[in-house]
């Protein structure tokens, strides 16, 4: 007979720990998450701000938050569905896109402060990196970059959006390795072809290759730029058009769509007692009913 010692008792069942819920779906990395929010206890209540960047199929989200105890506060938010509104109609999660979402977050937060005029930024995006000089009388904005749970590989969106960031006003710590067109082998970053990215230069060489070696998968592809009327040579000016566009009025406009007639229900509405006892009476009376005429029949 085989016996097999227990490794964990019941004490230990007793005592464990679930995971917090973000955690067990995989949504936050809490280890990287407590390093960001740690404040200092002779900063006294004074908030931590953390430039959030996130991704979805469809749209960026960029948000200025910082954290208390009930949960994390929204300074400032930006969307890139929000760029139609400054001229972009297509491409609104690229890397171009990612720029423009985090320049418009930048100028809108620094215009709620009333920073604006003070730390204009750097007004032409070269592709060279940038970092905000303090002014005499406020410190610039400073906040700190949350990418969450995304790869932070060399040329990802995400520090496009960065760089919209720091060219639109804010102060965020960084390092240029990490921008596209950043040699690995040089250890330098190549300001060309970071700017050729930030002005779509990247989708427009794409659009020509395609126009020359398969027209039917152009089509296909850049159908929205067609139906708009954008070529790739177009492109470049399209976007210093969005960054000026930006910079000339940030501030979020509530959405013209109106609210909606009805409210759609999509599970049954919850009945009250007497709704639910004088429904049960219904459907008595209706059995008995049908007992009684049944047995007329016999």
């Amino acid at each position: 007979m085989v016996f097999i010692k227990a490794q964990k008792s019941r004490a230990y069942f007793k005592r464990f720990q679930v995971k917090f819920k973000r955690r067990r779906q995989g949504k936050t990395d809490y280890r990287a998450r407590v390093r960001l929010i740690n404040q200092d206890k002779n900063k006294y209540n004074t908030p931590k701000y953390r430039f959030v960047v996130r991704f979805t199929n469809k749209d960026i989200v960029a948000q200025i938050t910082s954290a208390s105890i009930v949960g994390d506060h929204v300074l400032a938010a930006a969307y890139s569905h929000e760029l139609p509104r400054y001229g972009l109609d297509v491409g609104l999660s690229n890397y171009s896109a990612a720029y423009c979402t985090g320049l418009l977050l930048a100028r809108r937060v620094l215009k709620k402060l009333e920073m604006d005029d003070e730390y204009v930024g750097n007004v032409e995006a070269s592709g060279e990196d940038f970092s905000v000089e303090p002014a005499d009388s406020r410190r610039p904005f400073r906040a700190l970059l949350d990418v969450g749970l995304i790869r932070t590989t060399t040329g990802n969106r995400v520090f496009a959006a960065l760089k919209g960031a720091l060219d639109g006003g804010l102060d965020i710590p960084h390092s240029d390795k990490r921008f596209a067109g950043f040699s690995k082998e040089s250890k330098q970053l190549d300001a060309d072809v970071h700017r050729k990215y930030i002005y779509g230069g990247h989708v427009a060489a794409y659009m020509k290759s395609l126009i020359e070696d398969e027209p039917e998968k152009y089509q296909t592809h850049f159908s929205e730029y067609i139906k708009k009327g954008i070529e790739a040579d177009g492109i470049e000016e399209i976007y210093k058009k969005v960054h000026a566009a930006i910079r000339a009025d940030p501030t979020q406009k509530k959405s013209g769509k109106a609210p909606p007639k009805e409210h759609k229900r999509f599970n049954l509405k919850k009945l009250t007692y007497e709704e639910r006892k004088a429904k049960l009476i219904t459907r008595l009376n209706a059995l008995n009913d049908a007992v009684n005429a049944d047995s007329d029949d016999e």
